[in-house]
Formats: structure tokens, sequence, C-alpha cells
């Protein structure tokens, strides 16, 4: 009997909802193919010092709709280095894991995955952040879950800010990018979205409020994107400005967890069978994106280099229907 190829599977970076759909979804079409499947732990960490087991379909049952990751994830300083990729490229060989890998994460985590792929280990990555910051795709595993949470914890904040007259700054994550920021601004009625993306005056904002407030409006929200932070510094200022008690609040890692959307599972599983389907050809050095609702896939290097646009009219419609 002809030897079964063997593939492995990690999660890199930080925890998206979605990210077991696709371990899920990777190990099933595999098996599908007779290959076997190693679940890689803790992301490049493992790799290195060989904190693996084998996944079959039993092991990826009923993790559909969980939340984080069951093969945990972390950041991996070594990794970035000659010296660790040798070492991983090692005990790939040894183990007899030369099927490739598929890596699910971001951008840092895709870099990894060419080096691998430069050094004989075909990868093929997926993206994995709640940001939706990958340049080479429309939509990344997590950003729905993400922003629906975002709006679930707004509206309640909006009761309270309701109740109180009050005027809350919200900050929601999107360190490097707005997305999350301007769709959950739209979505609850911002008075007004603070991104990276659209320059801003808090000048005008207290301009705004204080001319809001003339017409009877006396609660407001505002959401700022992480990236920009400054939240309560924010905040402290419209008070002093307005004489409107105002509350800054910082969602933080709430939004990466609970239970991935339908979106979040289907894309993911989607991601995760194109994924196998690459490595069962023996082609590496790819990354699995998403392009007008089709699931599509570009080189490495190729996808890194892709520019995203912010979408401006959908920030100025926010603007536009906050009065």
């Amino acid at each position: 009997m002809e030897d079964k190829k063997i593939i492995g599977v990690l999660t890199s970076g930080g925890d998206a909802p979605g990210m077991n759909a696709a371990v899920r979804a990777v190990t099933r079409a595999a098996i599908r193919k007779n290959m076997q499947v190693i679940g890689i732990k803790h992301g490049y960490n493992g790799l290195l010092s060989n904190e693996m087991e084998t996944l079959n379909e039993r092991s990826v049952s009923d993790i559909i709709g969980k939340g984080g990751t069951i093969l945990y994830t972390a950041r991996c300083l070594e990794f970035k280095t000659d010296e660790g990729i040798d070492k991983a490229v090692e005990n790939c060989k040894k183990l007899g894991l030369t099927g490739g890998i598929v890596v699910i994460g971001g951008d840092g985590s895709f870099r990894g995955a060419r080096d691998l792929s430069l050094k004989g280990i075909p990868c093929v990555g997926i993206p994995g952040t709640i940001d939706n910051d990958i340049s080479c795709t429309e939509y990344t595993i997590g950003y729905d879950t993400a922003m629906n949470t975002a709006v679930e914890l707004v509206d309640k904040i909006r009761d309270t800010a309701q109740s109180h007259d009050r005027c809350s700054v919200v900050e929601v994550m999107g360190r490097g990018a707005g997305y999350i920021a301007v769709n959950v601004g739209v979505a609850c009625g911002a008075v007004e979205v603070i991104t990276k993306e659209v320059k801003f005056s808090l000048e005008k904002i207290i301009e705004k409020i204080i001319r809001l407030q003339s017409t009877g409006k006396k609660h407001f929200i505002i959401l700022v994107s992480e990236g920009v932070g400054g939240s309560v510094d924010i905040a402290k200022e419209i008070e002093a400005r307005t004489g409107i008690e105002t509350r800054a609040t910082i969602l933080g890692h709430v939004q990466r967890g609970g239970a991935p959307s339908v979106r979040d599972r289907v894309v993911a599983t989607q991601m995760g069978e194109r994924a196998v389907e690459l490595l069962d050809k023996g082609i590496g050095n790819k990354v699995i994106g998403l392009k007008d609702g089709r699931i599509v896939d570009y080189d490495i290097l190729e996808g890194l280099n892709m520019k995203k646009a912010y979408d401006e009219d959908l920030h100025k419609l926010c603007e536009k229907l906050s009065f």
C-alpha cells in the first residue's frame, strides 16, 4: 500500500472565531483524500518543539461552533530567524510531514509560511483575523463574528447612555485597520466614527455634538478604532467642552471570543477545503482569499504585496445619517 501523504495544520497569531471550523475542514477534506493530518499546537512554536497530535474525523467533531482554537496559538520570535526556519524544516522531515502545512492566521503567519515553502515544505495560508486587514482577501475568518459581538455590546452601552443622557466613546479592535469600527458605527447609528484611514477633527466632532444637543438629542455614541486609540482622552475632552457626562469603554478581547457566526463557519470551511486541494496537488506558497464571493488563491508574496481600500463611502454614510 502506498504511504499516506502527511500534512500539518496550525493556527498562528491572534485567535479568531472560525479557526476551529477551518481546522475541521482541513482535517476532514484531507482524510477524504487519504491523507494523515497532524495538528501543530501553539503556532510555529509547536513546529519547533514537536508539540503535535494526530487529528482524525472524531477529534474534530463538534468544534465547528467553538470559538478560539483547539490547537492553541502564539507568536514565535525564533521562527523569524534562519535558524528557526531550518529547525522547523528538519523537524518536518523527521516526522515525514512533507506533504505541506496549512497555516491559519494573518500576514505575519503567511511570511513564515512563505519561508517554509522556499525551504521545500509547501504551505498554504488561510486568512484568520478579526481585523479583516489582509489585503489579498475581501474577508477574513472571524471578522463577521467580531462585528456582531461589538454591535451587541454597543447596543447595550447605548441603553445605559440613553438612561443617563450620556455620551459614550467606544473603542473597538482594529489595530491596523478601521473596518470593524466603520461597520459597527453604521450598524449602531453612531454619531461619529474615528479611524486612522480618515482624518478627523475632535473640534468638529464636539461642535457636532453641541449642535445635535440643541435639536433635542441627549445621548451620543462615538466609535473609535483601536489603531487611533486615545478613547479616554477623547471622552474627557468631550465632557469638558460640552458638559455632557462622557464615558469611555474599551471593548478589548471580548471581540475575539464566542461562537463563530454562520458566515465565519461557512467561509472557514470553504477555505479549508481549497487549501487541502492545493496541497494534494503538491502546490504550496499560496494564500487563500475571497474575491467577488468566490474562493481564490494567490502566490503568498503577491498576496502580501496587494493593497486593500478602505470604504470611505461607508464612512461618509455614517456621518450623513448621524443627526
